[in-house]
């Protein structure tokens, strides 16, 4: 008998952490809801925090960049833009 080896799993995130905040922000300023690949700096947006935000549900790979296929271009979803919304009703 054989044991498949499992990853243990993280729980679900429902708060972005202040840098994927910051990106999905970006977003949804831009046509589309089109998350940018650099930051404000003109750095690249770290992949960790692309992908970490496409598996809570917040962004969704939108198309392939032919001339940069490594790049992952993304927008932003309906649950990324309800988790960036300023809460209503906080005094």
């Amino acid at each position: 008998m054989t044991e498949k080896s499992t990853k243990p799993k993280r729980p679900p995130v429902s708060r972005p952490s202040e840098a994927q905040r910051r990106w999905l922000a970006r977003g949804a300023q831009q046509p589309g809801g089109k998350l940018p690949l650099f930051d404000s700096d003109g750095r690249e947006v770290p992949h960790a925090t692309i992908r970490s935000c496409i598996e809570a549900g917040w962004a969704e790979p939108w198309f392939a960049n032919p001339i940069k296929p490594d790049w992952l271009v993304c927008k932003l979803t309906d649950a990324g833009r309800q988790v960036i919304a300023p809460k209503q009703g906080k005094t």
